[in-house]
């Protein structure tokens, strides 16, 4: 999130797209009333009338899969009805850039310049771009030329008019469902928060993210927000909501592969040294670009001086482990290897990927290709128990499994990361029950036992676990599982002085010699010498706080306690606030006042969104696998062979395993109905806590599929009746739910109807509940992400 949940009460216009957060994200939903009362427009568009949509001004149906067409069609509106903010388009957005000439899209093909075809199948083809035509024209001191009136048929905004052209409303609601009226009236109003006194958010979660353009969605979003002078502003910004409790945290410790702690990215074999590695670091010529990546060589020395505190930094670099070049090591790509029987090993630790990952069939199956695999979960689960599900005969599976029992959140100490960059402190409540144990001292002790068979017996390059960091993890004197000391850890992230041993007040202080340790550059600040930070509950404010909600002594916002990102942006060159009547910053002639600014500079003498190179909000993003601009294409699995905007059916980037081709429906009979997953607000990602607990089960005690009653009709199926939602993949059942909340779309000429169900349930608990929709998802991704496409799939539904 750019901003944070109680600045969703500053919203002129709050729109809800790809979440439904009065159910999912339910806290949050508090601080949307509370826009809604105080005049602010609430808008939602979903394939389902949902309890969010319940409570919205506006309510437009759609096709899953559409957002980008949807919002391209918003584009089109803003620029043709020149609705846009013009200050803050040209001064703090790439608008005005002069783009490569050699930079081209055909509109017939859906192609940009570059592309390299790899593979071919029906409707589409499949490869890669290179991107060397996807760059800016330099002037003679290499700072991107810019045409100020936004004239030039080669500037961002011209080339980003031509390309949005097609977006017509008769074509986005072809596409999409939405009836044009509906568009016409939501385009409308979203619109209005151009003025720049107003602000408009944009509320997203999974329902975004979890397509092979999820990436290029919210990037649409983000152009919106640029066109409209959305981002800095209270009540603005981009904000996603966070699917558990502490997700935040987890990317900002890099629980992906692609990272480091702080965003930092994953060392990689063609990188063999840290001055190579620095030597990586984005750089400009633009006197007035912050370009805050350029600090990236103090925040990685901190990192491994946390991590290696007897060793230089140049050393303990060459310990960490990399990747391959070009290696992709995310979810559907480590499934598919340990598939392939590459994998001995495996932690499934808080997770249960059996149920929770796309094609959860191929998933059970590359389980049992294992030697071993270590469950840390709090109940049983269709991953700790893969071995004895349906269809699987026991003696078959090779794999050995341990189940470890954790510390629930409750019983343990520590901070949780909200989806807007909160670190809050909590206190443990009830102690473990049993042999259940904190997961840091599980993992403590596992390492601590590695170390000791290291220290006995040698082993093929031992640095790395010999001279890894316990002093600043573990408690003196103590053994497991009472050692893992997370306050010390909270320091260690933190970041103290390697000389005095003091902690830093902030990242500003880091150093790239070595003379400064830090687990998480974004998280410095947290603990400082006046204490920890996170544990604050102080309400204090003053009255320009007050006014927008700012509570700056209550816990820590990362970076450097700032709530609301890309803050300079909401002000003009004299640092005057565009909207007055809840100004985030304020220049008073000496200082900022308000948050803590994006940088203390004076006004203008630098450019607002300081993480990007150039300073300025991307339009063009030439950064992208998949484009420079966003463009409609279907799901991998689609019920049309063509599409409107152009001849490329599918992301000619998406991710996707050649074998697994013939089991994508495209346009197929036998299952002609556009599937989708979603949560309900009873239970929790795969249920593992929620499905246990008696009054949640009784709620909502077996998997659904939702479906619109002209299906129900056709199918002959009634609500409560039992049915089999299938494709090539498997098929669940469900108890059926015939709604309106549902309706059948009029799209490309044809009636269209969707089926929704969830992924909460699995086979092991309750035993008549059903499995996981997940069991019907594809394995594709984004071609950015990696993330797996859930929220689209084609299926058939039967009575049973």
């Amino acid at each position: 999130m750019t901003n944070h949940y109680n600045d969703l009460m500053n919203s002129d216009c709050i729109l809800m797209m790809g979440a439904n957060p009065a159910e999912c994200h339910p806290i949050s939903f508090k601080w949307v009333m509370k826009a809604k009362g105080k005049g602010g427009k609430i808008l939602s568009v979903d394939p389902r009338y949902t309890r969010s949509s319940s409570k919205a001004d506006l309510y437009v149906p759609m096709r899953s899969g559409t957002d980008i067409a949807i919002l391209g069609g918003m584009i089109k509106y803003i620029m043709d009805n020149n609705l846009y903010f013009e200050e803050y388009v040209k001064n703090y957005t790439n608008a005005s850039f002069l783009v490569n000439p050699d930079y081209d899209f055909d509109p017939e093909k859906g192609l940009f310049s570059g592309f390299q075809k790899e593979s071919e199948a029906d409707f589409a083809v499949f490869g890669y771009y290179d991107r060397d035509t996807w760059t800016f024209q330099m002037d003679d001191d290499g700072i991107p030329k810019k045409d100020p009136t936004l004239q030039d048929p080669n500037c961002v905004y011209q080339l980003m008019k031509k390309h949005f052209e097609r977006y017509t409303l008769d074509r986005v609601s072809e596409t999409s469902g939405s009836p044009k009226d509906k568009l016409e009236e939501f385009y409308k109003m979203y619109s209005e928060t151009g003025a720049p006194d107003k602000a408009g958010t944009i509320m997203y979660a999974m329902g975004w993210t979890q397509h092979t353009v999820g990436a290029q969605i919210i990037r649409t979003m983000a152009m919106i927000q640029l066109l409209l002078g959305n981002v800095g502003m209270a009540g603005g910004g981009v904000n996603a909501l966070r699917g558990t409790s502490n997700v935040q945290g987890s990317t900002d410790q890099a629980l992906l592969f692609h990272i480091i702690p702080a965003y930092m990215p994953t060392p990689r074999a063609n990188l063999p040294t840290l001055d190579d590695y620095n030597a990586t670091t984005p750089t400009t010529n633009d006197p007035k670009s912050a370009n805050w990546w350029q600090n990236r060589p103090k925040y990685i020395a901190s990192l491994l001086k946390a991590m290696y505190p007897d060793a230089d930094p140049k050393d303990s670099y060459n310990w960490m482990p990399k990747l391959d070049e070009g290696q992709n090591a995310s979810w559907l790509v480590l499934f598919d290897h340990m598939h392939q029987g590459k994998f001995k090993g495996f932690f499934a630790w808080g997770m249960n990927p059996a149920a929770s990952g796309a094609n959860a069939s191929k998933t059970r199956e590359a389980l049992s290709k294992l030697d071993w695999m270590v469950s840390v979960n709090v109940f049983d689960n269709e991953t700790a128990s893969f071995w004895k599900g349906p269809d699987v005969d026991p003696g078959r599976v090779k794999t050995e499994v341990f189940v470890l029992p954790p510390a629930v959140f409750c019983e343990k100490e520590g901070s949780v990361s909200n989806s807007g960059r909160w670190i809050q402190w909590r206190y443990q409540g009830p102690k473990p029950p049993g042999q259940c144990v904190r997961d840091g001292d599980i993992m403590l002790e596992l390492f601590s036992r590695v170390r000791a068979l290291y220290e006995k017996d040698g082993g093929v390059f031992p640095e790395p676990i010999l001279n890894l960091n316990q002093k600043d993890i573990a408690k003196e004197g103590k053994q497991f599982p009472e050692r893992f000391d997370v306050q010390k850890v909270a320091k260690l992230m933190s970041g103290y002085d390697v000389n005095t041993g003091k902690q830093v007040a902030n990242f500003t202080q880091l150093k790239d010699d070595g003379s400064t340790a830090c687990g998480n550059w974004l998280h410095s600040g947290a603990w400082t010498e006046d204490g920890n930070m996170m544990a604050r509950r102080d309400k204090d404010q003053t009255d320009m706080q007050a006014n927008i909600g700012l509570f700056p002594n209550w816990s820590f916002a990362w970076p450097v306690n700032r709530r609301v990102l890309y803050n300079r942006a909401s002000v003009d060159q004299d640092g005057q606030p565009y909207a007055p009547d809840k100004a985030v910053i304020k220049w008073d002639g000496d200082k900022w006042v308000g948050d803590v600014p994006d940088g203390g500079w004076p006004p203008s003498e630098r450019h607002p969104f300081i993480m990007r190179p150039e300073g300025f909000g991307q339009f063009f993003g030439p950064g992208m696998a998949d484009g420079p601009f966003p463009e409609h294409y279907e799901s991998m699995e689609c019920p049309f062979e063509e599409q409107p905007f152009s001849k490329q059916l599918h992301s000619p980037t998406a991710l996707f395993f050649e074998e697994e081709l013939e089991k994508h429906a495209v346009c197929d009979p036998r299952h002609p109905f556009v599937g989708t997953s979603y949560r309900v607000c009873e239970h929790w990602q795969t249920g593992i806590m929620t499905r246990w607990v008696p009054w949640l089960l009784e709620t909502m005690p077996q998997n659904i599929a939702e479906i619109d009653p002209e299906l129900g009709r056709l199918r002959e199926i009634k609500s409560g009746d039992r049915v089999i939602v299938e494709n090539l993949r498997g098929q669940i059942e469900c108890i059926a739910i015939v709604t309106p909340r549902l309706q059948p779309l009029k799209t490309m000429g044809q009636t269209l109807h969707q089926v929704g169900t969830t992924w909460h349930f699995g086979w092991v608990h309750p035993k008549d509940g059903g499995d996981s929709a997940n069991l019907l998802t594809p394995s594709v991704g984004d071609p950015n992400t990696f993330i797996p496409e859930t929220k689209t799939f084609m299926v058939n539904i039967r009575k049973k």
